[in-house]
């Protein structure tokens, strides 16, 4: 079980990052497609208050994938 938790470790600290770019190519790729004026502002609002709250869940992701890594729940109980 323990090496299941590593291996799961190294999963989470390669989804922050990958999470994010994709994010960001998603961002990108909206707000170019919306029309000019309003629709654009309002796209370009949305993405960022997006990603605002999505960065640091994808931060978390990575230091919850470090912990594991290193072993910090191999000490829990297994019930």
């Amino acid at each position: 079980m323990n090496g299941l938790k590593k291996a799961l470790g190294l999963f989470w600290i390669a989804l922050g990052p990958v999470s994010i770019i994709f994010m960001f190519m998603q961002a990108f790729e909206k707000v170019g497609l919306a029309a000019e004026g309003v629709q654009r502002t309002n796209t370009a609002l949305q993405w960022g208050i997006i990603l605002f709250i999505f960065i640091p869940i994808s931060a978390g992701l990575v230091i919850f994938g470090w912990y594991a890594l290193k072993g910090e729940y191999d000490h829990l109980p297994e019930d």
